[in-house]
C-alpha cells in the first residue's frame, strides 16, 4: 500500500475544497491515486455533506422577500464568500425567503417548509445544495412582520441581486393612508436602522437587562467624580436619559435629516400619507452577526493528520 503523505492529502484538499480527515481516507481507500481519490470523494457527496456541518458558515446571504403587508427576512448561511456569489446560491437563498412568506417565520417552520424547486424540505433543499456546491450551509435565523392595514417596509445594504444582501431590515407601519407614500418613508425608516442599529422602537421597549447593565456602569463612573449621593443620582438620571434617546429607534436624530427625530419624520410623512402612522415592528439581520468565524491552522491539520 502506498504511503499517504501530508503534502498528498494537502493537494487533495486544495483540489476538492474536502476536509483534510476525509482527503486522508480517500487516498487511502484508493490507494494514493490521486484522480481516483477525487472521484471517490465526488461519489460520497451526501456523506461530505454531512461531514461538513461542523465546519463554521458565517459568510452567504441575506434574503428578502415581501407582499405589501407581509414581509420576511431570512440568514442563509456558507462558509465562503465565493460561494453566495455562486447563483445557485443565491437562487437557494431567493428560493427560500420565498418560501418563508407562507409561514410564521420561525426557522423550524421553514426549514419544515415544502421547496417547490425540489419537492422536498426547505432542510432537505439545503442538505442537497450542500453536497452539489461542496460547503456547509445553514439556515440561521429569520424574522417575519405583518400588518393588517399599512406596509411592512424592506431595505436591503450591499445588495448583489435583487432582495439579497449583506443585510436586511423590515420595518412594519400601521395606518390606513396611501401604501405607495407609507412605503416611502417606511423605506427610509428601514435604511435609517440599517445605519443605526437601535436596540428597540421605544425607550420603554429596551431590555430592561440592557438598561440595568449601563446604569451600573454609569453609577460606578460617577462615584468616581466624588460628588454626593443626591448629584451622582442626578448624573446618572441624567445619562440614562441620553442613553434612551440614542438607542430606541423614535427617538434618534433622523439619518435623512438629523434635524428631526424619526418619530418627527414619521409624523411630518402623515401628510403625504394622509393618515396617522404608527411604528409597530422592526426587524434587522446583519451578516454573519454574533458568528465566531473560524481561524484555520493549517500546519495544526497537518499535524493532525500525520499523527494518524
Amino acid at each position: 500500500m502506498s504511503t499517504i503523505t501530508a503534502a498528498m492529502v494537502k493537494e487533495l484538499r486544495e483540489k476538492t475544497g474536502a476536509g483534510m480527515m476525509d482527503c486522508k481516507k480517500a487516498l487511502g481507500e484508493t490507494n494514493g491515486d490521486m484522480e481516483a481519490a477525487i472521484d471517490w470523494l465526488r461519489a460520497k457527496g451526501i456523506a461530505k455533506a454531512d461531514k461538513k456541518s461542523g465546519r463554521a458558515a458565517a459568510e452567504g446571504l441575506i434574503g428578502v422577500a415581501s407582499n405589501g403587508n407581509k414581509a420576511v427576512v431570512i440568514e442563509l448561511n456558507s462558509e465562503t464568500d465565493f460561494v453566495a456569489r455562486n447563483d445557485a446560491f443565491q437562487e437557494l437563498v431567493r428560493g427560500v425567503a420565498g418560501v418563508a412568506l407562507g409561514t410564521n417565520g420561525s426557522v423550524e417552520a421553514i426549514s419544515a417548509a415544502n421547496y417547490p424547486a425540489t419537492g422536498k424540505s426547505v432542510a432537505e433543499s439545503i442538505t442537497d445544495a450542500i453536497a452539489t456546491i461542496g460547503e456547509n450551509m445553514a439556515l440561521r435565523r429569520s424574522a417575519l412582520l405583518s400588518v393588517e392595514d399599512g406596509v411592512v417596509a424592506t431595505y436591503v445594504h450591499n445588495s448583489v441581486a435583487d432582495g439579497l444582501g449583506k443585510l436586511g431590515v423590515l420595518v412594519a407601519l400601521k395606518s390606513t393612508g396611501d401604501k405607495d407614500a407609507l412605503n416611502a418613508i417606511g423605506r427610509q425608516v428601514a435604511m435609517h436602522i440599517a445605519a443605526t442599529n437601535p436596540l428597540a422602537i421605544r425607550s420603554t421597549e429596551v431590555d430592561p437587562v440592557v438598561a440595568d447593565r449601563e446604569r451600573s456602569i454609569f453609577i460606578e463612573q460617577s462615584r468616581a467624580s466624588g460628588k454626593p449621593d443626591n448629584i451622582i443620582e442626578k448624573m446618572v438620571e441624567g445619562r440614562m436619559r441620553k442613553f434612551f434617546e440614542e438607542v430606541a429607534l423614535l427617538s434618534q436624530a433622523f439619518v435623512m435629516n438629523p434635524d428631526l427625530t424619526v418619530e418627527a419624520a414619521v409624523k411630518e410623512a402623515e401628510k403625504a400619507v394622509g393618515a396617522p402612522i404608527e411604528v409597530v415592528g422592526m426587524a434587522r439581520l446583519l451578516l454573519g452577526e454574533g458568528v465566531e468565524k473560524e481561524e484555520s491552522d493549517f500546519a495544526a491539520e497537518v499535524a493532525a493528520v500525520a499523527k494518524g
